[in-house]
C-alpha cells in the first residue's frame, strides 16, 4: 500500500513539468517556516529559566522577546510564500491532468467513451481531480516539514533529560494503535463511497436528462425511487464508514497529542527528588507543548493521504485508457480520395456487429447505406469517420490506411452529421462557426441560408446571437438538426457523412435541405444513411446492409430488378408514403 501510494504521489509530481521547481521551493520555504516556528520555544524556555533563576537582565529579556517576534513573523511569511508556491504549482498540475483526461476522451474509441456513464466521467474529471489539490498544495510542504518539527523538539528534549524525552512519547503507541484501528479497511470503505458517488452522479444525470419522458409517461415515482435509492446508498456508504471509525478517530486525536499526561507527573516526581532542575522541567514542558500542533497537523492529513492512491488510480483509468493510435505526421503519399473498406470486422463488448464488410466509395460519389434498423449502417459510417477502430480488416483513404493518417488531418477531411448532433450552450452563430473557426459572420449566415435555417434563426429572440441552451434545449429537434447540418457544410470537408440527418425535419424543410445539400456537396464524397429511401434513390450506389453484411448493392434501378430486400423495403416505403398522403 505504501509503495502504491508513493507511486501515485510520484505520478502526480511527474505531471507538474516546469512547475516542479515551485514544489521544491515550497518544501524549502516550509522548512524555514518550521524552523522559525520551533526556535521561539527555545527563547521562551530561556526567558522562563531566567525568571526562575531570578535574573534581572532586562536587556536579555527584550532581546529574547524581539527574537521571538521576528521568528514568528518569519514563520508566517515563509508559510505564506510556501503555500503560494505550492498552490501555483498545484493548479498548473491539475490543469495539465484535466487537459490530458479531456484529450484522452477525444482519442479513445467512441464506444469506450459511451460505455462510461456521463455522470461518472464528470465525477472523475471534475471532483476527483479537484480533490488532489489538498494533497499537492498542502500535504507536500506541510506534511514533510510537519514530521521534522516534532523530531527536532524531541532531540532537544532528550538533550535536556532523556527520561523526560521518553516520557513525552508514552502516549504515542496508544495513539498509533487507535489510529491503525481507525484506518482498518480504509481502501475498501473509501472505494465503496467512490462507487456510490459515481452511481449517484450517473442516476442524477439520467434523471435530469430524461425528465421530459418521465413526466410524459408518468414514471416520476419509479424514477425518483431509483434516484432516492442511489442517494441513500451514497449517504449510507459515508455514514456507516464514519460510524465504524469515529470512536477510534476521537481517541487517536485526543491521546496521541496529550503528551502532558505523562510529562507532568513524571517530571514533577523527578523534580521533587532533585533528579531534574525546575528550570529544565519547565523547559521540557514548553517544548512538549510545541509537539502538539505539528502532530495534530500531520494527523489531519492522514485521510487525504489514504485517499490519494484510490483517487489517482481512478483518474489514471481515464488518462491511461486505450486510445486509437495515429501517427503525428503523415508519412505516406495519398493518391486520390477513394474510401476502401476491406473485409472489415467490428463488434461491441465481444459481440461482432459487422462480419467482413467490403466496399469501395469513389471520390465525389454519392453513396447511400440502407437497411433494417440495427443492421450496422451507422457503425459502418462511424468506422469510416474514424470514431472507432476496426477489429480486423482495414479502411483506407487515398490508398493509405486511415490508421496511418494523423487523427487531426483525417478529421479535417470529414464532416459528420448524425440524428443526435450535440449543440453547445453557445449562440447559434458560435455553434455553426465550430465547423470552421476562421469563418466570418457573413460566411456563417451564408451557410445557414443554404441549409434553409436562416429564416427560423431570424425569428429567434436575438437571431444568430441567441443562446441555444444546454444541448440545444431551447430549440426543437428539427432546428437543432438544421444548425448541425449548416455547421458541417461550413467546414467544407472532402467527405460528408449524413446519418439520418433529416430525421427530425418535416417534409417541406427536408426538401429544402436536400436541395441545399446537393449544391454544397458538388465534387465531394457524400455518404448518407437513410430510412426514407426516396431521399437516396438518386445515389450513385446503394449498399443494403443486413445483419452486419452487405446483402445487396447497386443503383436504385438495379436493386429493384434484383427483387430482393431492397425491393421489399422500397415497396413498404412507397406504401407508407401513399398512406401519409391519403391522411
Amino acid at each position: 500500500m505504501g509503495k502504491d501510494r508513493h507511486g501515485s504521489f510520484g505520478w502526480l509530481l511527474s505531471q507538474s513539468g516546469e512547475r516542479r521547481g515551485k514544489f521544491i521551493a515550497s518544501v524549502l520555504l516550509a522548512a524555514l517556516s518550521t524552523i522559525c516556528g520551533i526556535v521561539p520555544y527555545y527563547f521562551i524556555a530561556r526567558i522562563v529559566r531566567g525568571l526562575i533563576e531570578g535574573s534581572t537582565d532586562k536587556g536579555a529579556y527584550i532581546t529574547d522577546c524581539t527574537a521571538i517576534c521576528l521568528l514568528w513573523l518569519g514563520h508566517a511569511l515563509f508559510h505564506a510564500l510556501s503555500t503560494a508556491n505550492s498552490h501555483l504549482a498545484t493548479f498548473h498540475t491539475l490543469a495539465v491532468i484535466r487537459k490530458k483526461a479531456l484529450d484522452k476522451l477525444a482519442k479513445m474509441p467512441l464506444g469506450n467513451v459511451i460505455n462510461i456513464p456521463s455522470g461518472a466521467l464528470k465525477s472523475t474529471i471534475v471532483e476527483r481531480i479537484d480533490s488532489i489539490e489538498t494533497t499537492l498544495a498542502h500535504i507536500l510542504p506541510e506534511f514533510t516539514t510537519g514530521i521534522g518539527a516534532p523530531v527536532i523538539i524531541l532531540i532537544y528534549a532528550f538533550v535536556i533529560n532523556w527520561k523526560l524525552g521518553l516520557a513525552s512519547l508514552i502516549t504515542v503507541p496508544l495513539g498509533i494503535v487507535c489510529y491503525m484501528l481507525m484506518m482498518y479497511g480504509y481502501e475498501e470503505n473509501y472505494g465503496r463511497t467512490v462507487r456510490a458517488t459515481k452511481a449517484l452522479n450517473a442516476v442524477t444525470t439520467e434523471y435530469i436528462n430524461g425528465i421530459e419522458v418521465i413526466k410524459v409517461f408518468g414514471k416520476a415515482q419509479s424514477s425518483y425511487e431509483k434516484f432516492s435509492a442511489a442517494a441513500k446508498e451514497s449517504a449510507d456508504s459515508f455514514v456507516n464508514w464514519m460510524r465504524s471509525c469515529n470512536v477510534y478517530m476521537t481517541f487517536a486525536m485526543c491521546i496521541m497529542p496529550a503528551t502532558m499526561l505523562s510529562v507532568l507527573p513524571i517530571g514533577g516526581i523527578m523534580t521533587m527528588h532533585g533528579t531534574i532542575s525546575t528550570a529544565d522541567f519547565i523547559t521540557v514542558i514548553i517544548l512538549t507543548v510545541g509537539l502538539i500542533e505539528p502532530v495534530i497537523g500531520v494527523m489531519s492529513y492522514s485521510d487525504d493521504i489514504a485517499q490519494m492512491d484510490t483517487i489517482v488510480t481512478e483518474v489514471r483509468s481515464v488518462i491511461d485508457a486505450p486510445e486509437m493510435h495515429r501517427p503525428e505526421k503523415l508519412n505516406k503519399t495519398m493518391q486520390g480520395g477513394d474510401i476502401v473498406l476491406d473485409d472489415v470486422h467490428f463488434g461491441y463488448s465481444g459481440d461482432e456487429i459487422l462480419h467482413g464488410i467490403s466496399m469501395t466509395i469513389r471520390k465525389g460519389e454519392f453513396v447511400a447505406l440502407v437497411g433494417p434498423s440495427g443492421s450496422g449502417k451507422s457503425t459502418v459510417a462511424r468506422l469510416i469517420a474514424s470514431l472507432w477502430d476496426t477489429d480486423s480488416g482495414s479502411i483506407s483513404y487515398g490508398g493509405v490506411d486511415i490508421k496511418d493518417i494523423p487523427l487531426d488531418d483525417y478529421n479535417d477531411r470529414i464532416a459528420f452529421v448524425s440524428q443526435d448532433n450535440y449543440l453547445f450552450d453557445l449562440t447559434v452563430r458560435e455553434n455553426i462557426r465550430l465547423g470552421r473557426q476562421s469563418a466570418t459572420d457573413a460566411e456563417v449566415e451564408e451557410a445557414a441560408r443554404k441549409c434553409g435555417c436562416h429564416d427560423f434563426i431570424m425569428w429567434l429572440e436575438n437571431g444568430y446571437d441567441t443562446t441555444v441552451g444546454n444541448s440545444g434545449g431551447h430549440l426543437s429537434g428539427g432546428e437543432r438538426q438544421r444548425i448541425a447540418i449548416a455547421r458541417a457544410m461550413l467546414k467544407n470537408a472532402d467527405i460528408i457523412i449524413l446519418d439520418e440527418a433529416t430525421a427530425y425535419t418535416d417534409p417541406e424543410n427536408e426538401a429544402v435541405i436536400q436541395k441545399s445539400v446537393a449544391k454544397l456537396v458538388e465534387g465531394k464524397t457524400l455518404i448518407v444513411i437513410a430510412h426514407r429511401l426516396s431521399t437516396v434513390k438518386n445515389a450513385d450506389r446503394l449498399y443494403v446492409i443486413k445483419d452486419g453484411n452487405i446483402a445487396e448493392q447497386g443503383t436504385h434501378e438495379e436493386l429493384l430488378k434484383m427483387n430482393g430486400l431492397y425491393n421489399s423495403m422500397w415497396a413498404a416505403h412507397i406504401s407508407a408514403k401513399d398512406g401519409d398522403e391519403n391522411v
